[in-house]
């Protein structure tokens, strides 16, 4: 426990003072009921016959200004606190096979459609990034809780290359840890986006250090370029970044055309499954419009249990409170007077 004032802990030496001063009127009080206790006093005018409770309301006194000082001293700790809040990364993939036709009007812009609704219905302690990735990974925007930029940064996706998985990973791994670290990494633009050289492993940090992340990664196709998927995975499992990882097309495999060319494309289930159960996330398969919605419908973010400092003035101010009106009320109750 820290203060932001801890010079009034000071007033804390008051206690044994009172203390010291309450014995000494006790004793007074003995000595005055034994030179006078032949004038006939009553016992309880002697300030005899009442026991341990004569005691009880001068302790809850000095507890209850105890308690009060401490709080004048306006003191923080560390509380874990359940709420409804984290990072989520939208990772899309935006390879040339995205702009096939067979979901209505193309798979990206039925992916896009999908994921509007699934921003808006977000509280707002939840903050959200997009990436877009390819044969290379590039952060769209980063996390925000301005939903108008996210959907603004969603509009402007548009299909590209080859597909790499584990590039989609390592970015939005990166503009995770960048948004903690309060560095804000490269953002996508109408202009040819150069790769990305944080599309590296991550610099390693302490595991589960980002348990309210996690990813949603939308794609349609097998990866194509290296690194390894799997590994991408486990860093984020490392991590404590959840993935939720979202096909688009049939793993038997189908024939596209495409801007006049014809493309093999066929959806990797095993790989998909494989990355979300490393990382304990969800696998979904949307074949078509329909299937995106309900899936985004599915992926709300978890409650956290989240170590936070705060101040606990108000507590230690409301028990003081009590205890005083405890030992006033006693003191009425017994005596008929405060201590």
């Amino acid at each position: 426990m820290s203060f932001i004032w801890p010079a009034m802990l000071v007033c804390l030496l008051l206690i044994p003072l009172f203390v010291v001063l309450y014995i000494r009127m006790q004793r007074r009080r003995r000595r005055l009921a034994a030179r006078y206790g032949h004038l006939g006093l009553a016992p309880e005018a002697a300030g005899r016959g009442l026991g341990w409770r004569r005691h009880i309301p001068p302790a809850l006194f000095l507890v209850g200004l105890t308690i009060l000082i401490i709080a004048l001293a306006r003191p923080h700790t560390v509380v874990s606190l359940p709420r409804i809040e984290g990072t989520i990364i939208l990772a899309f993939d935006v390879s040339g096979s995205m702009a096939a036709d067979d979901l209505e009007p193309t798979r990206m812009e039925a992916a896009k459609a999908a994921v509007r609704d699934f921003v808006q219905s977000q509280p707002p302690s939840v903050q959200i990034g997009v990436i877009a990735f390819s044969d290379s990974g590039f952060a769209v925007q980063v996390p925000t809780n301005d939903r108008e930029a996210i959907l603004a940064s969603i509009n402007r996706l548009t299909p590209e290359r080859g597909t790499s998985l584990a590039n989609g990973i390592f970015i939005s791994l990166n503009t995770i840890a960048a948004v903690d670290a309060d560095q804000a990494p490269s953002l996508y633009s109408s202009l040819t986006p150069t790769p990305l050289p944080a599309a590296a492993t991550p610099t390693p940090v302490p595991k589960g250090t980002y348990t309210s992340a996690a990813i949603v990664l939308l794609t349609d196709g097998e990866n194509t370029v290296s690194p390894d998927p799997l590994a991408a995975a486990q860093t984020a499992a490392d991590r404590g970044v959840r993935i939720y990882t979202v096909g688009i097309g049939s793993a038997a495999g189908s024939i596209l055309h495409i801007n006049g060319f014809t493309v093999h494309t066929q959806l990797d289930e095993a790989m998909l499954q494989q990355i979300s159960r490393l990382t304990d996330g969800a696998y979904y398969n949307a074949e078509n419009e329909q299937d995106l919605r309900t899936i985004y419908d599915n992926l709300n973010p978890q409650l956290v249990i989240k170590p936070e400092k705060m101040e606990v003035t108000s507590i230690f101010a409301g028990v003081s409170i009590l205890v005083l009106l405890i030992g006033g009320a006693f003191s009425l109750l017994w005596f008929s007077r405060l201590p």
